[in-house]
């Protein structure tokens, strides 16, 4: 029997919904990591994404006492806060240089983002550059134990994240970041991080409601929600199956709102951290517009 402003009950309300979030953008940590966090909340962001160090960069200079004091006395922070890796970062990479050099800026990254207190850093599997999915698969487990081993007591993850497969990146099935997880010793610091564009531009037709439903009952059996993270919410500005990775504004692109809609409504995704990463300028007035299309959703 509804009850009085005709919600069943037990059931939440959109404005319930809306309470609970954890909805945000990938914010810029220009001038210290707590900027970031300022960034996000003045636009309402309850989650946000992060790089933990200049992401064109290999290395950087150690947080200063001060940029970390900031951080964690800051008053008014999202809910959650993770990062992503630099794109820099290779694990798949044939040459020893620049593989030797993927593993130090990696495990660098993951003592920084212990020092933010980050529960998981984003990262793209990697490419394996010619020699054969196999071979970038071998050197990408070995890269990643390499890296854990580096750090035997941190407590970030690594959240492998869905590819669009472009050129020769690996991670663009469930197969392949299944691989990846059984391969490796140190499983229990691997989990999974999907992109709605990247899900479209692999092949995977998410653009209805039982598309969509159809290709997470595929994760489940394949991975299992238990190693699912959080969810990158992007429109595609390429077709299904382009394998070309190009970001669109929600509702804008190839998708359209079907897939949103069922991420935004379902309980079952409401303790994972939605976030955009759709083209902006630093007003971040396009993440609001994009954020309100979200949040429209849930009426």
């Amino acid at each position: 029997m509804p009850g009085k402003t005709g919600t069943a009950p037990g059931r939440k309300t959109a404005a319930d919904k809306l309470s609970s979030l954890l909805l945000g953008a990938h914010m810029s940590i220009a001038g210290g990591p707590s900027k970031a966090l300022e960034r996000g909340r003045s636009i309402g962001c309850t989650a946000i994404q992060i790089f933990v160090k200049n992401n064109m960069q290999w290395f950087a200079k150690p947080f200063a006492e001060t940029e970390l004091e900031a951080y964690w006395k800051h008053s008014d922070r999202p809910k959650l806060v993770f990062g992503h890796a630099s794109y820099l970062i290779n694990p798949a990479a044939n040459n020893p240089e620049f593989r030797d050099k993927s593993i130090r800026a990696l495990s660098d990254e993951l003592i920084r983002a212990d020092q933010l207190g980050l529960p998981f850093l984003v990262l793209h599997p990697g490419a394996h550059m010619g020699d054969g999915e196999e071979a970038g698969f071998a050197r990408i487990v070995s890269s990643l134990d390499a890296v854990f081993a580096l750090s035997p007591q941190g407590k970030c993850r690594i959240a492998l994240e869905i590819t669009a497969g472009q050129g020769t990146s690996l991670g663009h099935t469930f197969e392949h970041l299944a691989t990846i997880i059984e391969l490796s010793k140190f499983q229990e610091r691997l989990t999974t991080c999907l992109d709605t564009a990247h899900l479209f531009e692999a092949g995977f037709d998410i653009s209805t409601p039982e598309g969509f439903w159809n290709v997470i009952r595929m994760f489940d059996r394949i991975i299992g929600r238990d190693r699912l993270a959080a969810w990158h919410l992007n429109d595609s500005k390429t077709p299904l199956g382009s394998r070309v990775d190009r970001h669109e504004h929600i509702g804008k692109g190839k998708i359209g709102l079907a897939p949103f809609c069922e991420i935004m409504r379902s309980e079952e995704f409401s303790a994972l951290p939605k976030i955009l990463e759709t083209p902006k300028k630093e007003d971040l007035k396009e993440d609001v517009v994009n954020l309100g299309i979200l949040t429209g959703l849930l009426a």
